[in-house]
Formats: C-alpha cells, sequence, structure tokens
C-alpha cells in the first residue's frame, strides 16, 4: 500500500497554533523595541516607553495574554467561544497601552480565527462573529474624536477591510468543504442505488429461471403422475433441486444485503469523523458466473422440457469477468423468457466469439410478443427481465434488440464489446 502524501503545512499546524503565534508575535514586537531594548532614535505614539510602567497596565497586558492563550487552546472544540476569549485580549492589549484604536497588526490574530469560525460553522454563526467585531470597531471609530490626543488617519476602515476580507475566505472555504461532502454523499447514494438495481438483476434472473423450471416440472409431474409414476418423481426430483438452489442463492444474497448495510454504518459512524473517506465496496452477493455455466443451464433447460440448441462460433476465448457474467446472465434470462411465455418446444443460442466482441442470440418460434416481451426499444415492454438485461448491455456499452421475429417466434439478440486488451487480460488472469 503505497504511503499518502504529506499534508501541508498550514494544514499539519493547528490552527490554535497559527493565531497564537500572530497574536503573540504582534504583542510581543514592540514590547521588546519600545520597553526592553535601550531607546534609539525613533518612537511611537501607539507603544509610548511609559505605557507599561504601571501596575494596572502590566496586569492587563497579561490578562490579555491569558485570553488570547486560552482563546488558542479552545480553537477546535469551541469557535465561538475561541474567538470571543481572542477579541477580548486584543481590546484589553490597547486598553494595556492606553491606546485610541486597535493596531492592524494585533488584529491579524483575530482575523485568523475569524477565517478559521467561517470555514468551521454555520454561516450564521460566522456572520453574527464578524458583526461582533465590526461593531467593536465602530465603537473605536466613534470614541476617537473624545480622545485627548490626535493619532492622525483612522486605521478602523482598514483594519475592517481585513476582517471582511477573512470572512469571505473563510466562507469560500465552508463552501468548498459544504459542496466536497455534497458530492461524496452523492456518490455514495448513486453507488447504493447502482448496487441495488446490480443485485435485484441478479435475483430477478436467477430467481426467474429456478421458478421458471419449477413450474414447468411441477406441471409435467401433475399431467403424468398417475401414468408415469417414475417420470413424475424425476420431475419432483428436479423441482426439489432447483427450489434447493434457488433458496441457496436467495441465503447468500440476503446475507451480503446485511452484511453491506452494516458495513455501510461503519462506514457511516468513520466518515462523520473523517468526511473524506472512502466509499465501501460493493458486496457481491453470490460467487461469479459466466458462460462456462452455459453448459449446465441447457442441460436443465432441456430436462425440463425445452430444448435448447447451443452454437458457438469462434475461437472460445477468457473473457473479462463483467463480460462474462453480463453473457451468461443474457442467456440464461432469454431462455427463461422462451420456457415461462413463449409456449416453444425448443430455442437456439447462439454465442460467437468474434475479434472485439462477444455476439449472443436467442430465438425461438414461440408466440412471439407479449406483455414481457416487447419490443427492443421503446415498446410495451413491462417486465423487469428485458429491461435487466438492457441495463447490463448498456453499462459495458454495447447493443442490445429483442423483439418478434420475422416469420414468428421471438429474439434476443445482445453484443458486448471486448477490447483485444482485455482478451489478453483475461487469458492472463486465466492462467
Amino acid at each position: 500500500m503505497s504511503a499518502s502524501p504529506p499534508l501541508p503545512l498550514l494544514k499539519r499546524v493547528p490552527p490554535g497554533l497559527w493565531t497564537a503565534l500572530v497574536w503573540f508575535t504582534a504583542a510581543v514586537q514592540p514590547i521588546i523595541e519600545y520597553v526592553v531594548l535601550p531607546p534609539g532614535p525613533g518612537y511611537s505614539l501607539d507603544y509610548p516607553r511609559d505605557g507599561l510602567h504601571s501596575f494596572a497596565a502590566r496586569t492587563l497586558l497579561l490578562l490579555a495574554f491569558a485570553l488570547v492563550l486560552a482563546g488558542s487552546a479552545l480553537l477546535r472544540r469551541g469557535a465561538s467561544v475561541a474567538y470571543g476569549l481572542v477579541l477580548a485580549g486584543t481590546v484589553l492589549s490597547t486598553v494595556a497601552w492606553r491606546q485610541n484604536e486597535i493596531p492592524p497588526m494585533q488584529f491579524l490574530g483575530v482575523d485568523v480565527v475569524l477565517g478559521y469560525v467561517a470555514a468551521t460553522r454555520p454561516r450564521r454563526i460566522s456572520l453574527r462573529a464578524a458583526a461582533v467585531t465590526l461593531g467593536v470597531l465602530s465603537g473605536y471609530l466613534v470614541l476617537r474624536p473624545f480622545a485627548d490626543d490626535d493619532a492622525g488617519t483612522a486605521a478602523e476602515p482598514y483594519v475592517a477591510l481585513t476582517v471582511v476580507i477573512a470572512w469571505l475566505v473563510g466562507n469560500s472555504v465552508f463552501q468548498a468543504r459544504a459542496h466536497t461532502e455534497e458530492l461524496h454523499a452523492r456518490a455514495a447514494a448513486q453507488a447504493v442505488t447502482a448496487e441495488r438495481l446490480r443485485i435485484a438483476r441478479e435475483m430477478h434472473d436467477t430467481v426467474a429461471h429456478s421458478i421458471g423450471i419449477i413450474a414447468l416440472q411441477a406441471g409435467a409431474a401433475a399431467r403424468v403422475v398417475d401414468t408415469q409414476p417414475a417420470r413424475a418423481r424425476e420431475a419432483m426430483l428436479t423441482v426439489e433441486k432447483a427450489g434447493r438452489e434457488t433458496l441457496s442463492g436467495l441465503r447468500r444474497t440476503l446475507g451480503a444485503l446485511r452484511q453491506a448495510d452494516q458495513e455501510q454504518v461503519r462506514t457511516d459512524r468513520d466518515r462523520d469523523r473523517t468526511p473524506e473517506g472512502p466509499l465501501p465496496a460493493p458486496a457481491a452477493p453470490h460467487p461469479a458466473t459466466g458462460l462456462a455455466d452455459v453448459e449446465r443451464l441447457v442441460a436443465t433447460t432441456t430436462a425440463a422440457g425445452v430444448r435448447v440448441d447451443l452454437r458457438w462460433r469462434g475461437r472460445r476465448r477468457p473473457l473479462p469477468a463483467d463480460v462474462d457474467l453480463a453473457a451468461f446472465r443474457i442467456v440464461q434470462e432469454s431462455v427463461t423468457n422462451v420456457v415461462r411465455h413463449s409456449g416453444a418446444t425448443s430455442c437456439r443460442v447462439r454465442v460467437d466469439h468474434l475479434d472485439d466482441a462477444l455476439a449472443i442470440e436467442v430465438s425461438d418460434r414461440g408466440r412471439g410478443g407479449g406483455p414481457d416481451r416487447g419490443w427492443g426499444g421503446g415498446g410495451t415492454d413491462t417486465g423487469y427481465g428485458l429491461v435487466g438485461m438492457r441495463e447490463r448491455v448498456a453499462l459495458l456499452h454495447g447493443d442490445f434488440t429483442a423483439g418478434p421475429r420475422h416469420g414468428g417466434g421471438f429474439l434476443v439478440a445482445a453484443r458486448l464489446p471486448v477490447p483485444r486488451s482485455a482478451w489478453t487480460e483475461a487469458e492472463t488472469d486465466s492462467r
């Protein structure tokens, strides 16, 4: 199994750590430059050298550091509370320095938390947080004229612009994540639907054939039970065998469905923890069947009273699993329809191994069209047998036709493309 690529640095570092790094860097830099280092030629109106001389100022600044540190630690567990703590700590830092505005660099930590809130929380919560932030900035702007000194151009509009940008970036991440989760959910729903349709086709093909044989043999046994007891007994043994095979197939299918449901529940729980987890692999209702079982199918149907003339053409080669299974199911369903609906005593099955395709034809000279044997395209097909065959062929990008034959009877024809590369891979796998 190949190792997954490492995450980018932005994703490996927790958002709380990014917040603490940004905020503490902006808060410690003026302390070092204007308080710890010797006086230089420059000075700052925002960070006066005597700004932290009083005990109250130092206490407020320590409290601000504590609030931001607590907010950074709580960011993953409670983003809204963490955002409030970081914002309160930022405001306290300005009070400690006796500032009449929040320096833009100091506000970058608040922007980081706001972006995280917008990316991970519903929009109403992130909008509320952004509104509170803009309200705080508006309060500074309103109180600015009442300050004793004139600090020049107000910085609040520029800081408000960073707030809007941080919210827009976080909201775009939230929308992208929601869209990704929707795509995953849609893909999972489509996979479940496709799997249910596949299982329904398998059950229909298997059960319909067996029930057709059972009905035919039971009717034959009822007609000869008084005159030919041995033949009636043989027919009933065939009924018993077909019934047991059908029951075994149903048990396998139901067991696979139950297992698939349990796996789906576990996968849903895992997806709640990891939204981008892999989708579960579909469960096979029973072991794969292919054209190798056509001879057995022919023997069973012939024993039931409908003679099947099987003809192979071309060089028989191993087929890809999906083509092999589809080919067998088409032959099985077509023969079943002959037994159940045509009233014919015989049918012909032809399988052609062409260079680039597999061609299948099943024909009879029975009654032709009926409610379950509609035309291959847009007719009055109300049964599920032809629908299932048509779906199988469509999934393999082949051609399918079904309808009454010219001169009487019914014809089912399918052409399944098999590229030469698939022939080679199938032959390699068979070795």
